[in-house]
């Protein structure tokens, strides 16, 4: 039984591929002292639209670098659907004598597809492994079944791979044991986390006899991440007396310990629904970053899927009665509260000023503003903004994305006669489940002509990936908005570059 690390690849959905240099020494350095024969260091992919990084590319100089200080088998892996048959060996030529063995990740309903690829990668003298995706759902397949008797003698390693991180040691045995009737390849195992069985499981694979499995350091990759590497050998260790150099096995968990920290993979309650029900990891990975998206609002959503539900209700779509020349945005940055006698006495001044909230946690300071609020809600905001209020609130409105919404509809009681939904949002081409493009869609709406923000403060010193990738969307939004001669300007600090920058202060001489 060999074992394969695949951190760098699996690892690279949380950093877009993109490694610390000295991150990458330790690991490989730590990894020539230590039982794992494989390892996957990166896709080999022909160009894509958007940023992948050095390891979802993997050049040749990149390869050329790792094969130097690495002692061990390197792997490559091929996502099936962006590979065509004649562009193969353009592609992995500049591999010959660097990698040793070629994976291919591949839907099961494009098996024979795959094996064409596989043919050509063979011819090549690369060892080829097959990643074959959604196990779970494998027994439903009955041509895919029927066809893998012509994976023998092209694919070396055929492998099973959870790709939902849902299921259960009896589930191993029970498709090893078909997959092992209707081929001789050796077989694999790659366990999902999702509901912390990736051990037992992979555990399992390995007493029915899998040729080889999969691991990562921490645990580390996509959405709820794999079995970890250091669990997995101090198990083999423990159970069949493998030996360990555990100084070295601890140098990188230390290493990639300080990366889990920026990034947080590994499971949580939404993905352990997610991979309970065998849905995709995608969505969660991606909800899950986004703060005005709870739990309990990601795990109705998930729910829903697994039912083939639509949680939503239908709400009258918002057609203005009145226009409105200038709009406050209000955000749920600090700047807000810091500055919160200015911004009351400009809207004292200036009472045509609607404002819309794209937060609910700064609405409380605003509440005895007469001007018109308008409430934007994704997500759980509906629940926070519940809170703010203890009776229903006069000359204001809830608005909701247009339906059907992904993560259902949740309308504050003291809003359920004054709540609406758009009927589109089509500000952006890009991040349309953004609680920002809901409240440029809204400000389109209303056919603003002056547009203010506040509360939109941006963040301090070190961020989380997380933040980071919500700045990034809402520096999109307002540039984008910006292009259509629309002026946007903070009266509060903000380090968002689509903003013009002025001072509440300013507008206070009337």
């Amino acid at each position: 039984m060999k074992i394969l690390d695949c951190t760098l690849r699996d690892g690279g959905y949380y950093t877009n591929w993109d490694f610390d240099k000295n991150l990458v020494d330790t690991y490989l350095t730590a990894m020539n002292d230590l039982p794992v024969e494989y390892l996957e260091v990166g896709y080999r992919s022909p160009k894509l639209s958007g940023y992948y990084g050095e390891y979802f590319y993997c050049p040749d100089f990149v390869l050329k670098k790792l094969s130097v200080i690495s002692n061990k088998k390197l792997v490559v892996i091929l996502d099936e659907k962006n590979i065509k048959l004649e562009t193969v060996e353009e592609l992995l030529k500049p591999c010959l004598g660097i990698i040793t063995m070629v994976r291919i990740a591949i839907d099961p309903e494009q098996l024979l597809r795959a094996i064409d690829l596989a043919k050509k990668v063979k011819s090549m003298g690369f060892e080829v492994g097959f990643n074959v995706m959604y196990m779970s759902k494998w027994k439903n397949l009955p041509d895919f079944l029927s066809n893998l008797k012509y994976v023998d003698g092209v694919a070396d390693y055929f492998y099973m791979v959870d790709s939902y991180g849902g299921v259960y040691p009896e589930d191993v045995k029970e498709i090893f044991s078909l997959v092992r009737s209707q081929m001789k390849t050796k077989i694999g195992f790659h366990g999902h986390n999702n509901l912390e069985l990736a051990l037992v499981n992979t555990l399992t694979a390995i007493e029915c006899g899998a040729d080889m499995v999969d691991a990562t350091i921490t645990g580390m990759g996509r959405g709820a991440g794999n079995l970890k590497t250091e669990l997995l050998l101090t198990a083999l260790n423990q159970r069949n007396n493998i030996e360990v150099d555990f100084n070295a096995l601890s140098s990188v968990t230390d290493a990639f310990s300080q990366l889990q920290k920026e990034y947080e993979w590994g499971t949580n309650l939404p993905y352990m629904v997610s991979g309970a029900n065998s849905l995709p990891q995608k969505d969660v990975m991606d909800w899950v970053g986004k703060r005005y998206y709870s739990y309990n609002s990601i795990i109705r959503a998930l729910s829903n899927q697994s039912k083939g539900l639509k949680d939503n209700e239908t709400l009258n779509e918002y057609n203005p009665t009145e226009l409105f020349q200038k709009a406050l945005i209000v955000g749920g940055g600090d700047s807000v509260r810091e500055h919160i006698d200015a911004i009351r006495n400009y809207l004292s001044l200036n009472p045509e000023v609607v404002i819309i909230h794209s937060s609910s946690r700064n609405v409380s300071y605003l509440n005895d503003c007469s001007n018109k609020q308008f409430h934007c809600l994704a997500g759980n905001e509906g629940h926070r903004l519940e809170k703010v209020f203890n009776s229903i609130p006069n000359n204001r409105i809830a608005i909701l994305p247009p339906y059907p919404r992904a993560m259902g509809t949740y309308i504050p009681v003291n809003f359920k006669f004054n709540s609406f939904q758009l009927s589109e949002i089509n500000v952006t081409d890009r991040y349309k489940s953004s609680i920002t493009s809901l409240v440029l869609q809204l400000v389109k709406e209303m056919k603003v002509k002056e547009l203010i923000v506040c509360g939109y403060d941006g963040y301090n010193g070190e961020i989380t990936q997380h933040k980071l990738e919500l700045f990034n969307e809402n520096e999109y939004l307002f540039r984008n908005f910006s292009k259509n001669n629309f002026a946007l300007k903070s009266f509060t600090p903000t380090k968002y570059k689509g903003l013009s920058q002025e001072s509440v202060y300013s507008e206070l001489y009337k």
